[in-house]
């Protein structure tokens, strides 16, 4: 791993990922987790400051990236419940079926190795009727937009430390087998448009 990849760009990516905008989307979303609750792609904590304590018994937060993990170590000092940290790939879940009440996935599905294998690992840890919620920006409908997102993502993925920009991420959820009970699509304010697509909802395995 590279010095930019170890030291400059995961704090350049969490810069990004705490700005106010994307804050706010945060905030629309994570609040909604339950239960034992696991987080995909915890990184530096950035939900850590949205769950409800009341409603929270737990978090897993799986990442295995520990240059992100190390930014997050003073948020999960402060978090009034328990948080416990698997630094390992979400494509290979080191829990048992069934476990988990609650997944979190935001801002974490354009950065892992094999989506389509992570969302089976989520599936199969979730309970049954457990959820998944989700907030993500990956490939855009809109065609025009979509063919730009194609001509950066090269460019953009060593910058941003292995985020894509053209992962899509409502036809990702149903090709892993859950239904999806809510989704909103539509574009961040203020940032453009080929890394300002973002998707929002609900999944339950079926």
């Amino acid at each position: 791993m590279s010095f930019y990849e170890r030291h400059i760009g995961p704090r350049l990516v969490r810069c990004l990922c705490a700005m106010a905008d994307i804050s706010a989307e945060r905030e629309k979303i994570v609040p909604r987790a339950s239960g034992t609750v696991l987080e995909i792609g915890f990184g530096p904590g950035l939900n850590l400051p949205f769950y409800d304590p009341a409603q929270v018994s737990r978090v897993i937060g799986v990442d295995p990236n520990e240059s992100f993990l190390k930014l997050g170590e003073a948020q999960r000092r402060a978090a009034t419940f328990p948080v416990e940290i698997r630094c390992t790939p979400a494509e290979s879940l080191p829990l048992e079926n069934g476990c988990v009440d609650t997944a979190v996935i935001t801002y974490a599905l354009c950065s892992v190795h094999d989506p389509m294998l992570c969302l089976s690992e989520v599936r199969r840890v979730l309970r049954p009727g457990g959820r998944a919620l989700f907030l993500e920006h990956g490939l855009s409908t809109e065609a025009r937009v979509a063919r730009w997102q194609h001509r950066l993502n090269p460019l953009w993925r060593p910058l941003a430390v292995g985020c894509n920009l053209i992962r899509p991420v409502a036809a990702s959820f149903r090709a892993a087998g859950f239904t999806l009970a809510e989704l909103e699509e539509y574009y961040l304010s203020r940032a453009p448009k080929p890394v300002g697509f973002l998707s929002r909802g609900v999944a339950y395995a079926i």
